[in-house]
């Protein structure tokens, strides 16, 4: 039985056994101790892949329902055949790269297996991950989508109202004029303007203008009771949208009494944008001096006459300065802002995630987590594969050799040996 002491590399069994350091006996126990450890994991790495995957599969399922509008059988089996296939290529992927990168041992090979898994879970996002996040949060991003409507709604409202009332305090300045021409129409009377009592043409003149800016003023007013109510609908109708945002049931159903309220809060938001007295007091400022109609001098002499036609220009005059007074407040009402135009636009559960990413980042950290977490696996293993390599990397082969390995190779050498001695 002289094969028992064949040697290896040049040794005897003995001879290697004896030579093995401290250092080198550490390792090798090391390295068997983290093999038995593997051989154990990879019994449960398969069915927790599995388990991932059909995870994966089943919300990639609620993603891919919400996108499709058909509630047919052809979109049923159309969303279950791409949630399987989502499922197999997950645990076919992650399987591959399981297996392969850990194994690698040149530096070329593990930057090309890097590279595949790379690319493959940019895949794996594209196709499932963010499905995952739609079911997971879809729900949630289109109610935030209805809130961030709401707010510009309201918004939109609250400037044309803010607007019409400030056309609204134009009526203040047409009541000044007003007065003002009322009061010089009563000191005419008495005859404290031309100089001549009475009702002439002086007086006829500012009784033209009076009533002009009465007429204006009353237009004014007449637009406060629409305005307010204009305002209080608007705000009830955000009240109701409001509600819907929070109502149980399910979103769609809530998204399309939204749309239709949202319709009519667009309208009272023009209709309010309309109310603005400001053009109207603008237009009449500058035909204040320009649409005077002169009546014809009735002095008893040219004295009187002269009087008159003075009293008139000054009148013109001060018509000029308040026109340009009344031109000047219309001119920074409507220098004011515009409300922005707001109008709603429905979104799905899917488009409304991506939107509104940065509001549900822990959805998308367990999106992605589901689909990428055996790519920590892969790191664990390529540590261990790497720690074992190292460690028998300074040990000869039959140092490294196992029980069952060294009893195959003594039954290979016994084999070898009666096939020579037969021969």
């Amino acid at each position: 039985m002289q094969y028992y002491k064949a040697s290896w590399g040049g040794r005897s069994m003995e001879q290697n056994k004896s030579t093995l350091s401290e250092t080198e006996t550490r390792n090798l126990r090391s390295s068997k101790e983290l093999r038995s450890h593997l051989t154990v994991l990879d019994s449960l790495t398969a069915p927790a892949l599995g388990v991932l995957a059909v995870a994966s599969g089943i919300y990639t399922y609620l993603g891919v329902s919400s996108l499709l509008e058909d509630n047919g059988a052809i979109t049923f089996f159309a969303a279950i055949a791409y949630s399987i296939a989502v499922s197999v290529g997950i645990f076919v992927f992650w399987s591959y790269i399981l297996r392969l990168l850990p194994a690698m041992r040149t530096a070329q090979g593990k930057l090309g297996l890097a590279v595949a898994t790379g690319m493959g879970s940019l895949a794996i996002i594209a196709m499932s991950s963010w499905l995952n996040a739609a079911a997971l949060a879809g729900s949630a991003a289109v109610e935030q989508h209805l809130e961030k409507t709401v707010q510009e709604y309201q918004l939109a409202l609250r400037r044309a109202h803010d607007i019409a009332i400030s056309g609204q305090s134009l009526g203040r300045e047409v009541q000044r004029a007003r007065e003002n021409f009322d009061a010089l129409a009563e000191q005419e009377s008495d005859g404290n303007l031309s100089g001549t009592a009475g009702k002439g043409t002086v007086f006829r003149v500012l009784i033209q203008k009076k009533e002009e800016l009465r007429a204006l003023e009353e237009q004014i007013s007449d637009y406060q009771e629409p305005i307010e109510e204009a305002y209080s609908d608007g705000n009830q109708l955000l009240g109701k949208m409001r509600a819907l945002i929070v109502a149980p049931g399910a979103v769609e159903e809530r998204s399309l009494i939204f749309s239709e309220e949202s319709v009519r809060l667009a309208g009272i938001i023009a209709q309010l944008n309309q109310f603005s007295v400001a053009p109207l007091v603008a237009r009449a400022a500058e035909d204040l001096s320009a649409s005077i109609i002169m009546p014809e001098l009735n002095g008893r002499n040219s004295v009187i006459r002269e009087a008159q036609s003075a009293t008139i220009q000054s009148v013109l005059d001060a018509l000029e300065r308040r026109s340009q007074t009344l031109l000047a407040a219309a001119n920074e009402v409507l220098e004011m802002e515009p409300p922005n135009e707001t109008a709603y636009n429905p979104i799905t559960s899917a488009d409304a995630v991506i939107v509104y990413a940065e509001n549900f980042i822990p959805s998308w950290a367990g999106a992605i987590a589901i689909d990428l977490l055996p790519a920590i696996l892969v790191l664990i293993l390529s540590i261990t594969h790497a720690a074992i390599r190292q460690n028998n990397d300074q040990l000869a082969v039959e140092d490294t050799m196992t029980l069952a390995e060294l009893k195959a190779s003594v039954n290979a050498m016994q084999n070898v040996g009666f096939a020579q001695n037969k021969n």
